[in-house]
Parts: structure tokens; C-alpha cells; sequence
């Protein structure tokens, strides 16, 4: 290990100056701490360790490693304006915030790496059509919606592909009715849609045809069309926006600690109601500004866990519901022009398998095609725990409702795929109330949450990192912050 004090900053700018290639390609990424210099030292050609090209970015992948990489460890104890805990698209949309919209320092820390939880496992829709207008979340997920595509168009602005940077595709949605009473419920929310400031159009049966001819359809077929809907690869637009915090780096304004679990808050003397940020099993990393605890699933049993032993009670009850998706990669028995999506989504209806009342399992078909031509079917949703292991019997109903919407699907077996097909399962922040928790933690100064999300993360992710950082900044808020504060919703 080298360790560098913070006075010989200069003295390696120099080095890396004058040992650099004429040409090369490579970046230097410099953190700073109170006492250190970390160094990381990355091509910038591809992303490394990705399995896609990306042609403007350069990002230093987890885990990557090279025979140019000079990393030099931070110190034992780091401070930062900032300190997020949680490395999902949450966490990192916060901390992406920050870096952009202000001049402070962020530190991301996660037990694993980003993209490893609900993040990764998510189908990745952009979608407003199953949301409802004049809810508590609809704001939120409206200035969500807008700041996505405004990314999207930003980087079309740059000469960059949102489909290579994001795996942004601007498909469009089909809320899909196959009852009388289903098509009744649509055509009103087309109505309550448009009114709420969004491009909606009822489509009969022969009109969702002609759209999408792999869908079954008979007279009392009918869908919702939201065409400005969008979808995104959770794992490119996660990387895109890793770079994008790195870049922060060289200014020292940036760091990352990843296979870090949080094991305990730093609190100022040692037991007041300040927080100064957290403690890891190798570090103290101090936030003078704010800690925040974004994560997802563990957001509850953390903030228990943290608090054990103190005489403080914060009761977070977000929970863990557990989905899978069926990926059959290189699907090619039918295309699908936007994303779909059955009326009884929001509804979750139930699925006849062993434990149903127990568990709460509901299944309800989704189906997107993504940008490398793989079907993506959904979803499940069910209690159980902590319990990431893939359930045969879910996947199997999971191809058996989508069968419902698309017959091709009944002349094929599950069994024909076996080696060409994957299965994603994450766990989503539940929270009972429906609506994410962001805001200040009662009781603690200086800790902030933003979890509870369920399956929204991915959609919700942008607007509320936008809202943490005007709380946390003290800046009026875009979106009415009253319905998500965490004061009230703790037992």
C-alpha cells in the first residue's frame, strides 16, 4: 500500500504529467481526503469489464483491474460533504445530484457494488401509464418522467445514442385490458391521463392489433397508450452515471467504497443526536453535511440495526417484496414494438401456486423486448423475507399468464430456452403506505432517508434525488415534499 499525504498532491499531478504516453488515452482520477491522495488510473477508451462498447465514456468498471491501474487506498478516516449509503440507482442519482447542482464532496458506500440489488434486477420502464393522476407519488414521478427524457435529449444534443449511454428506448406503453370492465376502467384513465398533462390515446381492439400483432385480441380487447413512454438498460444507465460521478473525482470531490457494509453511525461526543456520518469495517467517513441512507430494501433493518443500542427509536418499516423476471435472450418468435403491460398490473392478481396466503404472491404480465433483441417477462411480487433464490414454479406462471396475451408463447415449451434463458430476482422496498420515504430522520440531525420505492426506483430515481438535494441544501422543492417525510411514518 502507498500512502501519500495530502501535501504531495502537486508532486504527483507532476508525475503522472511527465510519465504520460504522447497519445495515451488514459485518465488519472485523484480523490482527496483530509490526510490522503487516492489515484485511480483507467483507460478511457472502453468501459472495462462491460459488456458493451460506449464510445464517449471510459468509466473505471467494478472490480477492474489493469497493468497501467495505480490505486492508492484512502485513509482510515475520510471526510466529505456528503456521505450516501447505498449504491443503487438511488444512491448513485443522489450523489450525481450533488456533484452537479452544487460544489460539495460525495462519498458513495455500499455493502456490494451498484447494480447487484433490486436496481439490476428491475425490467427498467420509464412508464406513467399504470401511475395515477392526483396521487401522492404522481408529482414525483411526473418531474421523474421529465428529467429522463430531458437526459435522453441532452445527450442526442451532444451527438451521443441514449440507446448506446442508457439502452433508452422510446417504445411507448400499452396498458392492456382483456374484459369489458378493463377497457370501461382504461378509457377513463386515458381521460384522467390526458388531463394530468400526457400524450394518451384509447386503442380498440383492432387498433392494438395493427400496433402490436402478437398480442391476442377479441372484441373486448383494449389498451391505453401512453406513446412518450420510455424504457432503459438498468445496467448501462447505472454505468453512464458511475463515469459521470467519477469524473468529479479529479477535483476531489468524489469516492466510492464499495464492499463496505455500514456497521455503525458516527455521532458527534459520541452519542448526541448529530450524526457525522458513518462507520464501515475499514473506514470513518465523516459527512458534514449530511448522511444519507438510501438503501432500498435494507433501509429498515439497517437504520434497526444502527440504532440498537442507542436510546433513540426510529422504526423505518420498509420491507423487502420479492419479484422475478424471465429473460429468454435472442428471442426471435415474435417482436414487440413497445412495452406492455396487463390493466390488472397495479392489482397484482394472484397466481395458483403452493403458499399463495402466506406469501401474498400475485403475478401480473409485463413484456418489454430490450435493445439487444432479449424478451423480458414479468412479474412477481411476494413476501418473503430476505430470500433471493429463483422459484421454478414463479417462472413457470410467469410464462403462463404471459401465454394469456401472446399464443405464440403456448406452442413454445419453457424447456426449449433452458440454455438460453435467465432469470432476475431482486427485492423491492415495499413500503405499506404505497409512496417512497424522503426527508430528515426525527430525532437524529443531519441523517436524511430516500427509500421505499418498490418497484419506482429505477422511474422515481431522478426527481428524487433532485429532492433530497434541495431539502438537504435548503432550496424550495420542485415536487411537494410533505407526503413523502419520513416524520410520522416510523412507529
Amino acid at each position: 500500500m502507498i500512502r501519500l499525504q495530502k501535501r504531495c498532491f502537486d508532486a504527483v499531478l507532476v508525475f503522472w504529467k511527465l510519465n504520460k504516453k504522447p497519445n495515451d488515452t488514459s485518465k488519472a482520477l485523484i480523490t482527496t481526503t483530509s490526510t490522503m491522495v487516492s489515484i485511480y488510473y483507467v483507460q478511457s477508451a472502453t468501459f472495462l469489464n462491460s459488456p458493451f462498447p460506449s464510445p464517449a465514456s471510459g468509466s473505471l468498471r467494478r472490480g477492474a483491474s489493469s497493468p497501467q491501474s495505480l490505486r492508492v487506498t484512502a485513509s482510515r478516516s475520510s471526510s466529505y460533504d456528503v456521505v450516501v449509503v447505498g449504491g443503487g440507482i438511488i444512491g448513485l442519482t443522489i450523489a450525481r445530484q450533488f456533484l452537479t447542482g452544487s460544489d460539495l464532496s460525495v462519498a458513495v458506500v455500499d455493502k456490494a457494488v451498484p447494480c447487484s440489488g433490486a436496481t439490476g434486477a428491475g425490467q427498467g420502464y420509464i412508464w406513467m401509464t399504470h401511475k395515477k393522476p392526483g396521487s401522492d407519488i404522481w408529482d414525483l414521478a411526473m418531474r421523474s418522467h421529465h428529467l429522463w427524457h430531458e437526459l435522453a435529449d441532452s445527450l442526442t444534443d451532444q451527438g451521443l445514442d441514449p440507446q448506446d449511454m442508457l439502452g433508452w428506448k422510446k417504445t411507448g406503453s400499452l396498458l392492456v385490458g382483456k374484459t369489458s370492465q378493463e377497457c370501461v376502467a382504461l378509457k377513463q384513465k386515458v381521460n384522467e391521463l390526458s388531463e394530468g398533462g400526457l400524450r394518451a390515446e384509447y386503442l380498440s381492439s383492432a387498433d392494438l392489433f395493427l400496433k402490436e400483432p402478437a398480442i391476442l385480441v377479441d372484441d373486448e380487447t383494449g389498451a391505453a397508450f401512453l406513446p412518450d413512454d420510455s424504457q432503459l438498460d438498468a445496467h448501462r444507465a447505472v454505468a453512464y452515471i458511475e463515469k459521470g460521478n467519477r469524473e468529479f473525482a479529479t477535483e476531489g470531490r468524489y469516492a466510492e467504497f464499495y464492499h463496505e457494509p455500514v456497521t455503525g453511525l458516527l455521532r458527534s461526543d459520541g452519542g448526541s443526536k448529530e450524526v457525522t456520518g458513518v462507520q464501515t469495517l475499514k473506514h470513518n467517513l465523516y459527512g458534514k453535511k449530511a448522511t444519507i441512507v438510501a438503501a432500498g430494501c435494507w433501509s429498515g433493518s439497517l437504520m434497526h440495526d444502527l440504532l440498537k443500542d442507542s436510546n433513540i427509536s426510529v422504526d423505518v418499516p420498509v420491507k423487502p417484496r420479492k419479484g422475478h423476471l424471465l429473460v429468454v435472450e435472442n428471442f426471435d418468435s415474435f417482436n414487440l414494438n413497445h412495452g406492455i403491460m396487463e390493466a390488472g398490473y397495479a392489482d397484482h392478481q394472484s397466481a395458483s401456486a403452493p403458499g399463495v396466503e402466506e406469501r401474498m404472491l400475485s403475478i401480473s404480465m409485463t413484456a418489454t423486448m430490450d435493445t439487444t433483441g432479449n424478451l423480458v417477462l414479468g412479474s412477481s411480487r411476494e413476501f418473503v423475507g430476505f430470500d433471493t433464490e429463483a422459484d421454478e414454479t414463479i417462472i413457470r406462471c410467469i410464462w403462463e399468464r404471459a401465454a394469456e396475451f401472446f399464443p405464440t408463447l403456448r406452442d413454445i415449451s419453457l424447456e426449449d430456452f433452458i440454455r438460453n434463458r435467465k432469470v432476475r430476482v431482486g427485492l423491492r422496498p415495499y413500503m405499506p403506505d404505497g409512496k417512497p420515504m424522503i426527508g430528515s430522520v426525527p430525532g437524529l440531525q443531519n441523517l436524511y432517508l430516500a427509500a421505499g420505492h418498490e418497484g419506482g426506483g429505477l422511474s422515481m430515481a431522478l426527481g428524487t434525488a433532485e429532492m433530497v438535494s434541495d431539502i438537504v441544501l435548503g432550496k424550495p422543492s420542485k415536487v411537494d415534499v410533505s407526503a413523502f417525510q419520513v416524520k410520522g411514518r416510523c412507529c
